[in-house]
C-alpha cells in the first residue's frame, strides 16, 4: 500500500472529506486522490485557481492580501484553503501555491507553500489551520507530483494535532 492509499484509508476511517484549492499543482492533488477506487466518498471538489484574479473571484481572496504578500507565500496558501473550506462541506481543505521554474529571483524553483484547514463540522467558524513551505527538486512535473503527494500525506500527520492546536 502506497502513501496515497494509506492517506485515503486514514481519511475514510476518520470520516474526512477533502476540498482543494490549487494553483501550482493545477488540480494534481485532487487528481491524485481521484485515481483511487472509492475516491468519490473522500473528495468533494477542487478549485484550480492559477491566476491571481481566479483566487479573488473563486475563493474570495482580498486583492490587498495579494498585493501585500507574494503569490508564493503561506499567507496566500492559508487564505486559499480558508476560502475553499468556506465554499465546501468537506472537513479538510488543502491549498497549494508556488513556483516550479526560475521565474522569480527571490523565490527558488520548486518552492511550494501549503495550507491545511481542518473543520470540526461543516460550518466550523474557527477551523484549525496549518501552513508550511517546502522546496522540491526536479523538473516542472516532478515538483508538482511531489507537492501533491506531500500535501495529501500530511493529512495523517496533522490530523492528530487538530485537538491540540484548537486548545
Amino acid at each position: 500500500m502506497n502513501q496515497i492509499e494509506r492517506t485515503a484509508r486514514f481519511m475514510n476511517q476518520n470520516g474526512l472529506t477533502l476540498v482543494t484549492a490549487e494553483s501550482c499543482t493545477a488540480g494534481l492533488i485532487a487528481s491524485t486522490m481521484a485515481d483511487l477506487p472509492g475516491a468519490g466518498s473522500l473528495l468533494d471538489c477542487a478549485f484550480v485557481v492559477y491566476s491571481p484574479e481566479a483566487k479573488v473571484r473563486c475563493l474570495g481572496l482580498e486583492p490587498s492580501l495579494l498585493e501585500k504578500h507574494n503569490l508564493t507565500s503561506e499567507a496566500v496558501a492559508r487564505a486559499m484553503a480558508l476560502g475553499a473550506a468556506r465554499r465546501s462541506p468537506a472537513n479538510v481543505a488543502i491549498a497549494n501555491t508556488g513556483v516550479t521554474d526560475n521565474v522569480d529571483d527571490e523565490i527558488p524553483a520548486g518552492t511550494q507553500c501549503f495550507a491545511w484547514v481542518f473543520k470540526q463540522g461543516a460550518a466550523d467558524a474557527h477551523p484549525t489551520v496549518f501552513t508550511e513551505t517546502r522546496r522540491f527538486d526536479g523538473g516542472r512535473h516532478g515538483v508538482r507530483k511531489a507537492a501533491a503527494e506531500f500535501a495529501l500525506g500530511r493529512i495523517m500527520e496533522l490530523f492528530p494535532e487538530v485537538d491540540r492546536a484548537s486548545r
